[in-house]
Parts: structure tokens; C-alpha cells; sequence
């Protein structure tokens, strides 16, 4: 069983799908099917991508699930439109939004937390190591949505395909990773209340 918000009626508040480091066509060809046939038009709220779609044609793409698309420049992107960081509101949540590999060391949880403190923001969402975190840390959430195509990154050639839906709904954040492993979709669940 997989738990497929993206098609369920049910309200789970504001649905948010976080993504990145596609690095379509230069080192993955497409999302994968079983990742692509989840994600329908019209059922999330916003898009979160941390960068790295490489092609214009990704970008389009994103725009046409959710009318709220949010991106940052990665390192391999060369559209100036892009912001190299953005925060977001949605509900009672600022979101921070950067590709991280501004951020040194890479996906070090202390810079990280100097980058959410320089934002102030309750979630920073990173990307660039091409691995899929969620954590709390110092009562804020870090989150890495990982590469949703699995492309390779410049610490391994071994990278699970991954995504993040965040399921916002008052002063909590339930997030759902989504992996695929080999012809298997797995799903882990976190949940963040913020703090009064």
C-alpha cells in the first residue's frame, strides 16, 4: 500500500510537493514513470524545487501540476530568473528554499542551521547532495527532497529516486518521502508541529 495523497480526495490541508536535482537531459532522461504517473495536475497547492531541472521543458512541466511554483537556482541551472534562495508562506509555515551547494560543508547540519537562522524560517528545504532527509534539528525541520530522478551527484553514482509531499494543515507538517527502489515504491512518514 502506498499512501498516494496526490490522488486521494481527502483533505490533508495544503499538499506541497518538494523536489530536485532532476539534471534532465545531461544526466537522467525523464522522471521516473511510477514517480511521474503520481504526480497529477490540480491536487498540490505548491511545488518546492531546489534546483537543478537544467531544461526549460522541466520548469514547464512543474507549472502545469500546481498553480504555486517555487524554484531556486542550482549550480547547473542558467536561468537568471531563479533566485539563488526564496522564502515561502504557506499556512503557518515560512519556508526557506535554496539548492545547497552554497551551503559548507554539504548538507552539514550546522550550516545548515546558520542558512535557517540567516532566513528565519521554521523548515529550510536544501537540496545538491541528491539524498532524501528529514529532520529536526534545534526545533526547526531540515528537508532534502533528494533527486527525484536519481541522477548521479558528485559524491555518488549510487542515488536513490526520490521526492517529498508535505501535507500542511494548521500548525503541523506531516511529510511523506517517496523512494523508488528498483520496480518499488516505499513510503516514510514524518510529522513536525511548530512550536507556540
Amino acid at each position: 500500500w502506498i499512501p498516494n495523497l496526490i490522488m486521494a480526495g481527502a483533505n490533508f490541508g495544503e499538499l506541497v510537493l518538494v523536489l530536485g536535482d532532476m539534471h534532465i537531459p545531461h544526466r537522467a532522461a525523464d522522471i521516473p514513470e511510477k514517480f511521474r504517473k503520481m504526480l497529477v495536475p490540480n491536487k498540490m497547492s505548491h511545488i518546492l524545487c531546489t534546483g537543478n531541472m537544467v531544461s526549460r521543458e522541466q520548469y514547464d512541466h512543474l507549472r502545469s501540476l500546481a498553480p504555486n511554483v517555487h524554484v531556486v537556482r542550482g549550480d547547473f541551472d542558467d536561468n537568471p530568473q531563479f533566485p539563488e534562495s526564496k522564502t515561502v508562506q504557506i499556512g503557518q509555515f515560512k519556508i526557506g528554499l535554496t539548492h545547497g551547494h552554497q551551503v559548507i560543508p554539504w548538507g552539514d547540519p550546522d550550516s545548515l542551521a546558520i542558512v535557517q537562522r540567516q532566513m528565519d524560517v521554521d523548515i529550510l528545504i536544501t537540496g545538491h547532495t541528491h539524498r532524501n532527509e528529514v529532520n529536526e534539528y534545534e526545533n526547526k525541520w531540515f528537508i532534502n527532497p533528494g533527486s527525484i530522478t536519481g541522477a548521479y551527484s558528485a559524491l555518488t553514482s549510487e542515488v536513490v529516486p526520490s521526492f517529498i509531499l508535505m501535507a500542511i494543515q494548521g500548525p503541523k507538517v506531516v511529510t511523506y518521502m517517496y523512494e523508488l527502489r528498483g520496480d518499488n515504491v516505499k513510503v516514510w512518514k514524518s510529522e513536525f508541529q511548530k512550536s507556540a
